[in-house]
């Protein structure tokens, strides 16, 4: 599907056009039915349309649409940086500002990091995503497509190995890394601050080793280096809980929120020590949309439906059918393709390993494309594009959560060196 008047360098990964959605499914504008594994790349954590966030905003709506904060106040924005203090599990009283996007909060996290400390490099991950405009760009462990082409980016910034029980490197080897940037490249004195996601979204949902991240927290501590915890996508509930470093034992100086913050509605936050926020001089953060009305009005639903037993609830329920589904499909021999199982509790990656049949990157281009053409919309993650990401709403329906997985196990089958379950039983018949 041609788009004219939208650039070409905007990438789309399903040529087609959604008309309308309710929670898990989606319709295009030719009638057509999917259902929805991608929640706008993490967005719709509540689904589609849920109901009272729609009730909320229409509200707002008709009350007050916008007032930017820094020029005139509104309660939404005050409502909304209360809800956080108390949503947020840290031990301190949060401070924060709001923003449009998570790249607008990754940026002002920058200067929030650069005036406290008074230094300026930044360490970060490879494989990690943290948006797309400039200074962002250049924390982005990956290169294509992000960077190619645009020569050189706001730093200094240097990359090390991101620690994971789901990758080949461990605590040990990402420490020593970072020892050896402190000897080599870079005075630790110098550094601002540091970025890490608790768990990855574009490279792959593996999730960061506990141990290091305690190790790197109290590095941090030590020589006065801000750590800022980029949980854009795996916040809001994406994990089964409201944040994912609870689960590493350590609290952020600076966290970065977004995405599923607002059900759909753009808005997105940087928060953190009070210390560190007041470091920019008075009118050094802000912004004409930052914090709108409507979008106020959709995070503040949020966040009351997110209550610790509604997500482990939905949180649990989501990850005990993906795990059902995955282990069956990998035991069962029929998908040769079908590598690890990356990420934690219902945020869940599938490697797709290369065949003799095709790549990795090959099998989950192909595995997109009959998804979609059985009505099942899924999204590829990970430096090679080899990894398929899960992210249907957390409320999703078991049975609809059922036919989501049928479908995908059906676009399994298209895969090239895939074994039929039919081939599968008459060879097993044959055998005995």
């Amino acid at each position: 599907m041609a788009f004219p008047h939208i650039s070409d360098s905007i990438g789309v990964v399903h040529p087609l056009c959604i008309a309308r959605g309710r929670n898990a499914e989606v319709w295009d504008e030719d009638g057509n039915h999917y259902i929805d594994f991608i929640g706008g790349i993490g967005v719709l954590n509540l689904g589609h349309c849920h109901p009272v966030v729609v009730e909320a905003v229409t509200q707002q709506v008709g009350t007050l649409m916008h007032s930017a904060f820094n020029a005139v106040p509104h309660r939404g924005y005050l409502e909304v940086a209360r809800a956080l203090d108390a949503f947020v599990p840290v031990a301190y009283p949060l401070s924060c500002m709001l923003t449009n996007s998570g790249a607008e909060a990754t940026e002002n996290a920058l200067k929030v990091a650069r005036a406290a400390t008074g230094r300026q490099t930044v360490i970060a991950f490879d494989d990690g995503f943290h948006g797309r405009t400039l200074a962002a760009l250049n924390l982005n462990g990956k290169v294509q497509p992000y960077k190619n082409r645009l020569g050189a980016l706001p730093g200094p910034v240097h990359h090390l190995p991101f620690p994971s029980r789901d990758g080949d490197i461990d605590a040990n080897q990402a420490m020593a890394a970072l020892e050896r940037l402190f000897e080599v490249d870079v005075p630790v004195d110098e550094v601002a601050c540091i970025i890490v996601e608790p768990v990855q979204g574009e490279g792959g949902f593996r999730r960061l080793d506990a141990d290091f991240a305690r190790r790197l927290r109290d590095l941090c501590d030590r020589h006065g280096i801000v750590l800022i915890i980029d949980e854009i996508q795996s916040g809001f509930g994406r994990t089964g809980q409201r944040f994912a470093f609870p689960r590493l034992g350590i609290e952020p100086d600076l966290l970065l929120m977004g995405k599923s913050m607002a059900a759909g509605l753009p808005l997105a936050a940087v928060a953190g020590r009070e210390a560190l926020m007041d470091a920019v001089p008075k009118g050094g953060l802000g912004g004409t949309y930052s914090g709108n009305a409507v979008a106020c009005a959709a995070a503040r639903v949020v966040m009351e439906l997110m209550s610790e037993d509604d997500l482990h609830q939905w949180g649990e329920r989501q990850e005990v059918l993906i795990l059902e589904s995955y282990r069956q499909w990998r035991t069962c021999g029929r998908f040769p393709m079908l590598g690890e199982l990356t990420g934690v509790g219902a945020m869940r990656g599938i490697v797709f390993d290369d065949t003799p049949d095709a790549s990795g990157k090959e099998h989950l281009a192909a595995l997109l494309r009959a998804a979609r053409q059985a009505g099942l919309l899924l999204m590829p993650s990970g430096r090679y594009r080899n990894v398929l990401r899960l992210l249907p709403p957390l409320t999703t329906e078991p049975e609809i959560m059922r036919e989501g997985l049928a479908r995908l196990e059906r676009a399994l089958e298209t895969l090239p060196g895939a074994i039929s379950e039919h081939s599968t039983t008459d060879t097993t018949r044959s055998m005995t």
